[in-house]
């Protein structure tokens, strides 16, 4: 894949959609991290795609991770912050800002559709229009207003037909397997599960149940799992004087340190750090959903 710089552009017009910025970028420290409350550039929206690695967004009181070929589409200002803690591998993506009323109706059509997090294939039009658009940008040189403006338009027709694809394959028999997924690792979410179970629990394969539940829940079956293994273990944090370890345990984690790294990746603290600041936290659970 060929490698492109960053791109931003600089008008005033606010007659027309306009882009604002494109790139992609590569982070591996913890400093970065973006508020879309207190971000001095305002007025326009932000798509953002997982090209490898994984970032979190939070938005509407949840924590969402954004692994591989998903995105998550923001408008700015809103309340929303999105960052990358520190892990084995650094975060890699592609996004574009883009201003005008336009692209703001259309971020409202799909958030309704499919919420703030998407998924998409890295070979689906979406992308792969994404790069073309780059192309132009970085090899033909394009930097007309009016001609990135129709391209622009052109991405977003894109996003808007794949959006609605997305919606019209979730049936609703799709939703009762996914329902029958999230009962099941909520009642179950001590054992080990693993997806070759929770796929012949639903009587579906285990490929096509990643595929619907991406679709549904934007994200995967195993995320949701970690997320109610970690809902459990706040509320025994704040409610039992069980040893840590031991609540790690119960609640589904191989392992001592495998339950203090995840813990720490949705809390940004260590569990034993959680558990100290038991007055500046007065809630005896937190959810992820």
């Amino acid at each position: 894949m060929q490698q492109y710089p960053s791109y931003a552009f600089r008008n005033t017009d606010t007659d027309i959609m306009m882009l604002d910025s494109i790139g992609r970028q590569r982070v591996d420290s913890s400093e970065y991290s973006f508020s879309g409350e207190s971000r001095p550039d305002c007025g326009h929206v932000i798509f953002q795609y997982t090209l490898s690695g994984q970032g979190y967004i939070e938005i509407d009181n949840t924590v969402k991770p954004l692994p591989k070929d998903t995105a998550f589409l923001v408008k700015v200002p809103s309340r929303h912050r999105y960052y990358y803690n520190e892990q084995d591998e650094p975060w890699e993506f592609i996004w574009i800002n883009i201003r005008g009323a336009e692209a703001q109706r259309i971020w409202d059509l799909v958030i309704m559709q499919e919420g703030h997090v998407i998924t998409r294939d890295q070979h689906s039009p979406l992308i792969e229009g994404f790069w073309k658009l780059m192309d132009r940008i970085h090899n033909d040189k394009v930097t007309d207003k009016y001609v990135l403006s129709s391209a622009v338009y052109q991405w977003l027709l894109t996003l808007v037909q794949s959006s609605k694809e997305q919606a019209s394959e979730l049936s609703a028999s799709t939703s009762s397997i996914i329902d029958k997924a999230k009962r099941y690792m909520a009642s179950h979410y001590a054992l080990p599960l693993t997806l070759d179970m929770l796929a012949e629990h639903c009587g579906i394969n285990k490929h096509h149940l990643c595929r619907l539940f991406q679709r549904s829940e934007q994200s995967s079956p195993l995320t949701y799992l970690r997320e109610r293994r970690i809902e459990a273990a706040i509320s025994m944090l704040r409610t039992t004087e069980l040893p840590i370890n031991e609540i790690g345990r119960l609640c589904g984690f191989e392992s001592p340190s495998y339950f203090g790294k995840v813990f720490r990746q949705y809390m940004s603290m260590s569990p034993q750090e959680y558990r100290r600041k038991k007055l500046e936290f007065p809630y005896s659970a937190i959810y992820y959903e």
